[in-house]
């Protein structure tokens, strides 16, 4: 009797292991090299993460990444569906071991370019109405919502502890099409992000865009303007659910 007791112990610790990591975090040392000069955040949520590099000096872009992370036997598993830095290795799966102290975790695994251990000191856990791992389902045009099925090709945003990272990309041919992130609040229906980094255009950073939010039946609806002064509809799904996998 003891030892079946003992699982659904086991894995509670498991899946408590997995929602410590959720929010935001800041790199601040690899293989024992303080991080000076740029900024590296990522974000844990739902199973799923995301990080963007930027330089500090002139806010340029540096890289992305991210996919699925799950905990594995007392290990961090991560899996890359999009990585801007080296795009061969998209679809593999790394084994981090993971040790917490206070606000601080220390990844350590092996990559292929060798052993590789990280500390990351966490910004934020916290969490409100748009905390999540979101994909873009629909849109507005000429006044008719057009509904789709994300695919390879496929627009997600997760959100956690007050920050926030859009990826575009297609995991089968790995083409990516453009990453921005920064910090965010969701409140009383108003949300409102402010750009740290974005891919596509840097002089954009620091720019802060306010929009309209409802959450309707599980899904995010999201309405304003964009950066280039364009009215926009959009409806965003949970990942799990919006995302279909080609079999």
């Amino acid at each position: 009797m003891k030892k079946l007791l003992l699982l659904p112990l086991l894995f509670f610790a498991m899946s408590l292991s997995a929602q410590q990591l959720e929010g935001a975090w800041k790199l601040i040392s690899q293989n024992q090299v303080p991080v000076s000069g740029q900024e590296f955040i990522k974000i844990y949520q739902d199973n799923y993460f995301a990080f963007g590099i930027k330089n500090l000096a002139d806010n340029s872009f540096v890289g992305a990444g991210g996919g699925p992370f799950a905990m594995t036997s007392g290990k961090l598993q991560e899996t890359l569906e999009f990585f801007t830095l080296n795009p061969e290795i998209i679809g593999m799966v790394t084994s981090f071991n993971v040790r917490v102290e206070g606000n601080q975790i220390t990844l350590s695994g092996t990559t292929p370019k060798g052993p590789l251990v990280e500390v990351w000191e966490r910004i934020s856990d916290a969490k409100d109405d748009l905390t999540g791992n979101w994909v873009i389902t629909g849109r507005k045009r000429d006044d008719q919502i057009q509904r789709s099925t994300p695919g390879a090709r496929r627009t997600i945003k997760i959100l956690s502890g007050g920050r926030f990272q859009w990826v575009a990309f297609n995991s089968e041919t790995r083409e990516f099409s453009g990453t921005g992130g920064g910090t965010y609040s969701a409140q009383g229906g108003k949300y409102v992000e402010t750009i740290a980094f974005f891919s596509r255009d840097n002089s954009r950073v620091g720019a802060s865009l306010g929009f309209d939010y409802q959450v309707i039946d599980g899904e995010w609806h999201h309405s304003g303007l964009s950066s280039a002064g364009q009215p926009i509809f959009e409806i965003w799904t949970p990942y799990a659910k919006g995302y279909k996998p080609a079999k």
